[in-house]
């Protein structure tokens, strides 16, 4: 072939693919997506989306602290997948049905909530704002909004569940010995936190290379406030850990370890960090009381698949009598819709009320609640499914 038919077929082949990008919706909407005006929030209210609250936590934050949040482990890419995995479902609106009265309300094991929205456990919130947990405790109040207590919180457990009107969450990090474990249960049933969230996705450890990197990039000693590259912890700092020695996270935890933990508290037991139907079979065999398909928001393994991919078969294998909540990605009412569709009980956000948090204390929690509301309540309303026990997986494809 001459030089001059390679330059032309080069072109033709240029303008081809080209021609394919701009027929494709994916590239449509992430054009479109670039083009839109940045939002400079002065003030909570300005807020239109839960991304518009991102760059205004970023500039609030400083960079070890940002870095900790943000990121995931290695080159996260696990938390990209939780992120496009919402994309791959769409929508199947029904038309013509009565949707003048919407009905966000959802029952977990005996308590109503206003919403199947909840706030996943975040830890250190003080590195973040002022009043940490307790301001999230208090939007939580004002929104009826499940809380669920990180085991690294800033602010002990009893403090935050005396902000809170209604019943507190406990996420717990499993000491590595069983005398600690107990110390640390017990403390939680006298607060009066009715359920255990044993969080099983850290066993292994984790590499936090992206937070190291923002951690070097700060001049202050963070230690105090979240892990080093390899996971490290300053576990005598934490509230909740102080006194109790040996760490977390004990690597030789096995499903024996379920049975037990049951048999030494009466809170509801949940198991966060569930993936596979392989899992979700033991957890109903061992008698949990709910799961949480989560993957720690991309902050325990990398290359994994988007927790919404997963959550239909952890939903069967669970079967009916098991509540399935899922966190991981959530951005949109429309991805809080498509999970209830695939069987969600609730929905879980991290990330985004943080960036709230950060950015303007209690208020931002409260508007990032008021905005995601919002826009399931019109997706409901837009796909006819005016209950949440309407959304089915006839709701999505």
């Amino acid at each position: 072939m001459s030089r001059s038919s390679l330059v032309r077929r080069q072109g033709s082949d240029r303008r081809r693919f080209l021609q394919f990008l701009a027929a494709s919706p994916f590239f449509a909407a992430a054009w479109a997506h670039a083009q839109r005006p940045a939002l400079t929030l002065d003030a909570v209210d300005q807020a239109i989306t839960l991304m518009d609250f991102e760059e205004a936590a970023r500039r609030a934050l400083a960079p070890a602290h940002w870095g900790y949040m943000a990121s995931g482990v290695d080159d996260d890419l696990t938390v990209a997948s939780n992120r496009e995995g919402f994309t791959r479902f769409g929508l199947r609106p029904r038309r013509l049905v009565d949707v003048s009265k919407p009905d966000l309300r959802v029952d977990i094991f005996g308590t109503t909530w206003d919403t199947p929205i909840f706030l996943c456990p975040v830890g250190g919130q003080r590195m973040f704002h002022r009043d940490g947990e307790i301001a999230v405790a208090r939007a939580a109040s004002a929104r009826k909004t499940l809380q669920i207590l990180s085991s690294a919180t800033s602010i002990p457990v009893e403090d935050v569940a005396k902000a809170l009107t209604h019943p507190l969450w406990y996420q717990l990090y499993m000491p590595m010995t069983w005398d600690g474990t107990e110390r640390l249960v017990r403390r939680v049933e006298a607060a009066g936190c009715p359920v255990l969230v044993w969080t099983i996705d850290l066993l292994g450890g984790r590499n936090l290379e992206t937070a190291e990197r923002f951690r070097r990039a700060d001049t202050r000693d963070c230690t105090a406030c979240h892990s080093s590259a390899r996971g490290g912890r300053a576990l005598d700092q934490l509230p909740m850990l102080s006194g109790i020695p040996g760490g977390m996270n004990p690597p030789g935890a096995t499903w024996d370890y379920v049975d037990r933990l049951r048999k030494m508290t009466g809170m509801k037991l949940v198991l966060k960090g569930i993936e596979t139907r392989e899992d979700a079979r033991l957890a109903r065999e061992r008698g949990v009381d709910g799961i949480i398909v989560s993957n720690h928001g991309g902050r325990a393994l990398d290359t994994g698949r988007g927790t919404i991919e997963v959550l239909a078969e952890v939903v069967d294998a669970a079967g009916p009598g098991i509540p399935v909540l899922i966190d991981g990605g959530v951005r949109r009412g429309t991805d809080v819709f498509k999970a209830l569709a695939l069987g969600a009980r609730a929905v879980g956000i991290g990330r985004p009320y943080v960036w709230g948090l950060s950015a303007f204390g209690q208020p931002g929690v409260e508007r990032v609640i008021d905005i995601l509301r919002g826009e399931l309540q019109m997706t409901m309303r837009q796909c006819g499914t005016p209950t949440v026990e309407q959304i089915t997986r006839a709701s999505v494809t």
